[in-house]
């Protein structure tokens, strides 16, 4: 029996020697010796005797026996060979016995190579055993800064907790995230409990994608395993079937070949872009045709309160406008409060059960829980409010508000005397930083020499005002709207006058209503963002003054000369012929961010992580901030490039 064995191993293993000829490639077992020398070994770490993922044992540690196994560990050497008989003689003890004795291997870099056992290896691997028992010596590399080497080193944290050597990131901070996931703190123990059931979920996910059309596609399974959790949630994947997680893995396909992309996100600046083409809407697959409003149920999913929060506020008025704006044929129903994970998901599910069929969630925070029940509910369609975040699943869409934020800068500078204008953000996210920037610059046409002082509202010492006012600045750009339950003045562009009260001359308007309204018609007359992207990237509609969904609403006694610079630039950037990311741009550092005679794109502005050379202020880190902001920050939040970086 060994003999016919051996002979198939032979085969596999002369076919995978001629297939790395062919390619011109090394046809034998890479050697660790020959790989890494001693100057590149910071030192040997023993970790006894472990299970180790013969999918990781890729070759052997000295030059020995090399030659005797092709790139796959299966024998090249003629079947009559003394080596053929000592792995026959293997096979049957495997067989019949089961092979006990640890083999000895190194690991480097999560890879490890046979110091003693290789044609153990082999006969395993050919049998297609999961694991092998080793006892393993680890070199440790000396750090650099290379990916590789800090990609390791995160390893090297999650398997001080996780002892697990079976998963293997591509991308850094992939381990921080996966433990987020889990619940668990970076160092937190974990117990005898927690690694059973890590263990054996992380098993069950690798027999359900090598089984997945996802293999062949160069996909790295523990990358597909987080995206996995990610969508499904690790409670819920840590008792899933063998079954369920392929179920799963087909609902999340096409997720996984647009994170393996790279997440590219088509940012749709204009309705135009989509309504010259029509075709059959893939929003309700039960209809033919084209939509009628009549057969949309609307659901508006809220943070907070209407009341208690302006962005709630702002897209309720959405809502009702939106109702209006079709004469009662549409159906709408707001559902607020769902501020945790869990009031999130239950908010849409109960949206669903009401009969909603088309669901705005209006909050990053949102995102993970409206992919997940779009995967659950095809037949629903879930958009979510946020900028630069890559789901096929869902749609995204934001407003420009940097366009109107610009225009609030040269606002402030023409009404202030002193040079110094303040500036109070809330988050770090995705698009703030482009506000904070495009107020700076709008400013700096008027005064070249104009000073933006930059304070955060949702830091744990938050003071923003009072800052400013402590610094002598009276002109200062706040929240974009006022909150129903908190009567202030704060917001838009105000001044602080001597006797401590406000005088208000110009807010950003993002007309919600008005952008809902446009989705809506595009979803009636059979558009679909599928259109736009054809399967590729994430769609996302990211509209602005052209659209109509963004103004600046000016005081009636703002001076005569001023209102009509804005309304003229308010025209030119609304027609296309002013860009306010335009021209020569200096980051607070000096360095160029834009060249003269061209613009920033898109996806620079959306993405933006630096602050405008006349920003006085920086970027806090996510820790700075309340529990509150945490969340959002986490989701979206944007980290200031270091000067080296820029």
């Amino acid at each position: 029996m060994s003999s016919l064995e051996y002979a198939l191993a032979l085969k596999l293993g002369r076919k995978s020697y001629q297939d790395s000829v062919a390619k011109g490639e090394y046809p034998y077992l890479p050697v660790l010796d020959t790989i890494v020398s001693d100057s590149d070994i910071a030192s040997e770490v023993p970790l006894g005797v472990i299970d180790i993922p013969l999918s990781r044992i890729v070759g052997t540690k000295t030059a020995g026996r090399t030659q005797a196994f092709a790139k796959n560990f299966m024998p090249v050497l003629a079947d009559k060979s003394e080596f053929a008989g000592k792995w026959g003689e293997l096979y049957d003890y495997q067989v019949e016995e089961g092979i006990q004795d640890p083999i000895l291997v190194y690991e480097y870099m999560n890879q490890f190579y046979v110091q003693e056992g290789n044609k153990r290896v082999s006969v395993m691997k050919f049998l297609g055993a999961y694991s092998i028992r080793g006892d393993v010596i680890r070199m440790l590399p000396k750090k650099t800064d290379s990916p590789e080497c800090r990609l390791y080193y995160e390893f090297l944290d999650f398997y001080e907790v996780a002892l697990n050597c079976d998963v293997w990131f591509s991308r850094e901070g992939s381990y921080a995230h996966l433990l987020e996931l889990m619940g668990k703190k970076p160092k937190e123990e974990w117990s005898e409990d927690d690694h059973m059931v890590f263990n054996s979920a992380y098993s069950r996910f690798v027999k359900a994608f090598s089984k997945s059309d996802l293999v062949g596609k160069n996909l790295n399974c523990s990358d597909v395993f987080l995206i996995y959790t990610e969508i499904f949630e690790y409670e819920t994947v840590a008792v899933q079937t063998e079954k369920e997680m392929a179920q799963g893995l087909v609902k999340i396909k096409k997720e996984v070949l647009l994170a393996d992309s790279g997440n590219p996100v088509e940012l749709v600046e204009s309705p135009e872009e989509v309504e010259g083409t029509v075709r059959k809407p893939l929003l309700l697959n039960w209809l033919v045709g084209s939509i009628e409003p009549e057969q949309l149920q609307l659901g508006f999913i809220y943070m907070k309160t209407t009341e208690s929060s302006s962005w709630a506020y702002n897209h309720e008025l959405g809502r009702q406008y939106l109702e209006e704006a079709f004469d009662g044929k549409l159906a709408t129903k707001a559902y607020d409060g769902a501020d945790t994970e869990e009031q999130i998901e239950a908010a849409i599910e109960k949206a669903i059960a009401d009969g909603c069929n088309l669901i705005f969630t209006t909050a990053p925070q949102m995102a993970k829980q409206s992919v997940r029940l779009a995967l659950l509910h095809p037949e629903v369609k879930i958009y979510n409010c946020s900028i630069n975040l890559s789901y096929s699943a869902i749609c995204t869409y934001y407003a420009r508000v940097y366009e109107a934020k610009f225009l609030m800068g040269a606002i402030a500078a023409a009404l202030s005397k002193t040079g110094r204008l303040g500036y109070i953000a809330d988050y770090p996210i995705y698009g703030t930083v482009a506000n904070v920037n495009a107020f700076s610059l709008g400013a700096r046409m008027i005064d070249p020499e104009v000073k933006v002082y930059l304070e955060w509202s949702r830091t744990r010492d938050a003071a923003a005002r009072a800052k400013l006012e402590g610094m002598g600045i009276r002109y200062i750009s706040g929240d974009d709207m006022i909150t129903p339950n908190r009567a202030s003045r704060e917001y838009g562009l105000y001044r602080i006058m001597d006797d401590g009260s406000l005088k208000n001359f110009a807010t950003p308007i993002c007309h919600w209503g008005k952008f809902y309204e446009r989705i809506v018609k595009l979803i009636c007359k059979g558009n679909d963002e599928k259109d736009v992207t054809k399967g590729k990237k994430a769609v996302n509609y990211w509209w602005g003054m052209s659209a109509d969904v963004i103004d600046v609403i000016c005081a009636d006694d703002m001076p005569h000369g001023t209102h009509r610079l804005i309304e003229f630039l308010k025209n030119s950037i609304r027609e296309g012929s002013f860009h306010p990311f335009d021209g020569l741009i200096y980051s607070q550092h000096g360095v160029i961010q834009c060249e003269e005679g061209h613009s920033l794109a898109p996806e620079d502005i959306v993405s933006m992580n630096w602050l405008a050379e006349n920003v006085i202020g920086r970027i806090p880190d996510i820790a700075e901030f309340n529990d509150d902001a945490k969340g959002l920050v986490a989701v979206q939040g944007v980290v200031e490039k270091e000067k080296t970086e820029e």
